[in-house]
């Protein structure tokens, strides 16, 4: 099955009819007769998608949206309105309730099939960034969004802006066709004129902006002058996120681009989210250096390459001497201070291209890559002198000296250390170095055997 689809209709003959459509093109199909049905399945039975119809036996169709967007188990979840009722004021009430879509009965199959693979691919590409515990702050959306609308007849860009400014809190901006890629345009919407310069010129370019690095998260809106029956599900299809036609009213239209504008940004703010969280997954959250996890997966890639050209590297262990008595005399505050402020003194002493992660709580690892045996040396001196040379201001403004002890080795050419438990022996040899450097009186580099 490729999604959950709850059909709501009180007329059974409606519910078996999309049952039998939809089963054929695999989706598993839920059903409920009303709108407390409806509440009811889509909380315990967790739909992709629901299919609602607008005359419900026991509650306005607006109170089961309402309802339905209310209720955190279903937020989310797409709801596309079916009605008989053209009027544009009910059709307006029901997206303003939370309808992702409304259509109008009766509707052909392949529009139907497209427009439910359109809302689940959406769906899908939201929920695939909500990862647990990487995505619960609070969204927060300051700010008009910006809509390009592209069009070739500025006259048809105006009208349209004119309309909806009134019942908008977006700007909109026209756009020729050639100035789309500008780099300093990144609007959240693209409303695109359908046959910019010929019949599907409209989609191709809306094709053209989903693939590109820049823009592919960006929403698009198709704005025909009247939409052709065949051409529906052909939009949805190639990724039209909505589409609207010259008859639509201002008032609507409005509200279908702010909703593309909103979750545009959710997905922006659920992207940044994981990325955040995956960059705090490699990072100390103390000193912001990266971690041991992210160490070793960097150490082995530096091992990888060093084989292929037949170069060294350097692997050096940093250990700050008597850092418990600086808890212990001080506080924990006061060690914390320490330790960022010896995590910067070590950064700004190396090299762009060095690798240096917080791997204990007061022991540090560095790798630099394509060095010798003289230049650890002219290196580890210069980390001890960084340390030891000025005093560490301490948050009750104390100032104390500190020192560290270093342990080096040296990966030759030609060792073979790209798997981790041969790159931990290249690190055991540095650790020794470090026991070696404490045990002969410590604020001093010692060089372990294989580099001496």
């Amino acid at each position: 099955m490729i999604g959950k689809v709850l059909i709501v209709d009180d007329v059974s003959t409606n519910r078996i009819v999309f049952k039998v459509k939809l089963a054929a093109a695999g989706y598993q199909v839920l059903m409920a007769a009303d709108g407390e049905g409806c509440l009811a399945t889509a909380r315990a039975d967790k739909p992709d998608l629901i299919l609602l119809d607008s005359n419900l036996p026991d509650r306005p169709v607006v109170a089961v949206l309402q309802d339905l967007r209310a209720d955190p188990r279903t937020r989310r979840v797409p709801v596309v309105v079916f009605t008989s009722d053209e009027s544009p004021e009910r059709r307006l009430q029901a997206l303003r309730a939370g309808a992702d879509d409304v259509l109008m009965r009766p509707i052909d199959d392949q529009t139907l099939l497209a427009r439910l693979r359109n809302l689940l691919r959406a769906q899908d590409a939201a929920s695939g960034t909500d990862l647990t515990g990487l995505a619960e702050a609070p969204l927060a959306f300051d700010g008009p969004g910006l809509i390009a609308m592209v069009s070739n007849r500025p006259e048809r860009a105006l009208r349209t802006k004119a309309e909806i400014k009134p019942v908008s809190r977006d700007r909109i901006v026209h756009v020729s066709q050639t100035a789309v890629f500008e780099e300093a345009l990144r609007p959240d919407v693209y409303l695109i004129e359908a046959d910019l310069n010929g019949p599907g010129s409209g989609l191709r370019l809306m094709s053209e902006i989903l693939s590109r690095p820049d823009s592919r998260h960006a929403a698009c809106m198709i704005l025909y002058d009247r939409i052709p029956a065949l051409a529906t599900a052909m939009a949805y299809d190639l990724g039209a996120h909505d589409l609207a036609d010259a008859q639509v009213p201002p008032a609507e239209l409005a509200l279908r681009l702010a909703r593309l504008v909103r979750r545009k940004r959710e997905g922006d703010a659920m992207r940044a989210t994981v990325q955040d969280g995956l960059r705090l997954a490699t990072r100390d959250h103390l000193t912001g250096l990266h971690n041991r996890r992210y160490a070793m997966a960097q150490m082995q890639n530096m091992a990888r390459q060093a084989d292929l050209r037949h170069e060294p590297f350097v692997v050096m262990l940093v250990d700050l001497d008597r850092f418990k008595s600086v808890n212990d005399r001080f506080g924990h505050a006061a060690g914390d201070a320490v330790l960022v402020e010896v995590a910067r003194r070590l950064t700004e002493s190396l090299r762009t291209e060095d690798m240096i992660a917080r791997v204990g709580g007061e022991e540090f690892l560095i790798a630099l890559p394509s060095a010798g045996i003289e230049d650890a040396r002219i290196v580890g001196a210069r980390l001890c002198d960084a340390v030891r040379d000025l005093p560490i201001a301490l948050p009750s403004g104390q100032r104390i000296l500190v020192t560290a002890s270093i342990g080096v080795t040296l990966a030759p050419a030609g060792e073979s250390v790209p798997d981790q438990e041969a790159l931990q022996v290249v690190i055991d040899r540095a650790d020794r170095a470090l026991l070696a450097a404490k045990a002969s009186g410590r604020n001093q580099v010692t060089f372990g055997r294989s580099a001496a």
